[in-house]
């Protein structure tokens, strides 16, 4: 069974836990590691013959579209992560309107594939925020991969949404980040934070028991994760210090022994395209 994997292409910074902290407007006043750990990245899913779909923010693209042209040139599909990381709850249907239009156009300037792809920054797709469906059918897109279906974690979550990839509108599909049902609750496993904390074995019989009882997993990570050198954050809660640079240093080996384990493609192939 092939699985999708997916990146969102951001820097150590533009996380939403360091918000509260580090201020947009200083973003470009600080280290960009995104072209050294992207790279290193492109190296793995290449020496595995992977390839992914990478949900690339506008701000990123605005400044590296050389990077963005090297992953589509390796393969890769190009999908919108939104332009400045703003999380759909902290927008309004015109503000999210507007930063759509400017992802999708500095995209449309970079690669040659069309972008149908969608994902809002830290997962912010809920209930209060499903006014966004219609505003991407209008632009374009033909898939969002933002809903995670657990009530479990403090900053996100759309509880009740379902387990699979399923048809939210006609021609519109929801592609949710896979969780694991476990008694009454629906545990995350899929990447990120998830994928650094649990051990390797315990990851790997998540993802079989999916595999077996519901169907594809939906994979994410971020090329930050590739870094335990990149800079340590103060001021920020212990919770999201812990969630941002638990086990950074074992991300690169466990990734290549999921990999080696597991089929993995774009999240288009895995829609059948």
């Amino acid at each position: 069974m092939k699985n999708a994997i997916t990146v969102d292409l951001e820097d150590w910074y533009n996380v939403y836990n360091f918000s509260r902290v580090i201020k947009r407007e200083d973003w470009a006043k600080l280290e960009s590691r995104v072209e050294r750990n992207t790279e290193r990245l492109l190296g793995i899913l290449s020496k595995r013959g992977v390839k992914a779909t990478f949900f690339v923010l506008g701000w990123i693209a605005e400044r590296r579209p050389g990077l963005v042209r090297d992953i589509e040139s390796a393969g890769h599909e190009i999908a919108s992560h939104g332009y400045s990381h703003r999380l759909l709850t902290e927008m309004t249907p015109d503000s999210f309107s507007d930063e759509l239009a400017q992802s999708l156009g500095i995209l449309k300037g970079i690669v040659k594939q069309a972008v149908v792809g969608f994902r809002a920054p830290s997962f912010s797709l809920t209930q209060k925020t499903m006014w966004a469906v219609e505003i991407l059918r209008r632009n374009g897109i033909k898939y969002d991969s933002t809903a995670f279906p657990t009530t479990i974690h403090p900053d996100y979550g759309l509880g009740g949404s379902p387990l699979t990839i399923h048809e939210l509108a006609e021609g519109f599909w929801e592609v949710p980040l896979s969780c694991l049902p476990v008694l009454k609750w629906n545990i995350p496993f899929s990447g990120g934070g998830y994928f650094r904390i649990l051990p390797y074995a315990l990851t790997k019989k998540f993802f079989e028991s999916f595999n077996r009882k519901t169907g594809p997993v939906v994979f994410y990570l971020h090329p930050w994760e590739l870094d335990p050198g990149q800079p340590r954050v103060r001021g920020v809660p212990w919770s999201k210090r812990f969630r941002h640079y638990v086990n950074l240093d074992k991300t690169e080996a466990r990734l290549d022994l999921l990999l080696g384990d597991f089929e993995f493609a774009t999240i288009r192939d895995v829609l059948g395209r």
